[in-house]
């Protein structure tokens, strides 16, 4: 009985090496476009860098993100401009906290609380929003609970705290009655696919008020659970490591 043997041809080593760093390189390669494609259509991470919308988000905050409060995008179809529904969208609610595009440059991205939808008519006076024609209700809540959250900074003798309910959202906000003046505006309406949105530190927001609505297409999604919270060292605010504020529903 005869025995056949196959004849092995030996392989390079440098080309299994370099098939190994190939087949290493595309592994990664997925990661990453599964990773972003999860965070362009699903989740997103962002951090509060500023005190706009105190007593809600601190300062430091990092918070989750829904992409998909509005509708599924397509995946990376937001990163040149508006992005792709695949499901009917539907637009914020009054009271959401959303995080967008600023209108007036695409690249930074905003945290504001939307005030008014398409067709409300907004009237901003003394702190005071009036909404269709009627005044929002508001009432004053005690300043123990929120004022540590503000840092030297802000005048903390002036800040009072106001509680607001607004649609379905009920949430504080601070105005510092201190001011000579506060940020006023005349009525306008809200055109069709835009929003109008502030900040709950009323006097200390650059929002609707000053530079316009926010479209549609500039919303990323809604904020939905502060995760963390820390300013970092090197940061031109004050160092704060916040743990209590894991886990606050936004």
């Amino acid at each position: 009985m005869e025995n056949n043997q196959e004849s092995s041809t030996p392989v390079d080593p440098s080309i299994e090496k370099l098939n190994k760093v190939k087949k290493e390189l595309l592994s990664w390669i997925y990661i990453i476009v599964t990773v972003f494609a999860f965070k362009s259509s699903f989740f997103e991470p962002n951090h509060i860098p500023s005190g706009s919308l105190l007593p809600t988000n601190a300062i430091g905050d990092f918070i989750l993100v829904n992409k998909m409060s509005y509708g599924f995008k397509l995946p990376y179809s937001d990163l040149f401009g508006d992005p792709i529904y695949l499901s009917t969208p539907s637009d914020p609610k009054r009271g959401d906290i959303i995080v967008f595009r600023y209108p007036r440059d695409r690249n930074i991205l905003y945290v504001k609380r939307v005030i008014g939808i398409p067709g409300d008519e907004v009237e901003v006076y003394n702190n005071k929003v009036y909404l269709n024609g009627k005044l929002i209700e508001t009432k004053p809540v005690a300043k123990e609970e929120y004022i540590d959250l503000f840092d030297d900074k802000f005048d903390k003798k002036g800040i009072e705290f106001e509680e607001v309910q607004l649609g379905e959202k009920k949430f504080v906000t601070a105005v510092n009655n201190s001011m000579p003046y506060h940020l006023n505006m005349p009525k306008v309406k809200v055109d069709k696919g835009h929003f109008f949105v502030m900040g709950d530190n009323r006097d200390y927001s650059s929002d609707s008020r000053v530079w316009g609505f926010v479209p549609f297409g500039n919303v990323r999604g809604r904020a939905m659970v502060v995760w963390f919270n820390m300013v970092y060292p090197w940061s031109k605010e004050k160092f704060h490591f916040r743990p209590w504020r894991i886990g606050t529903l936004l």
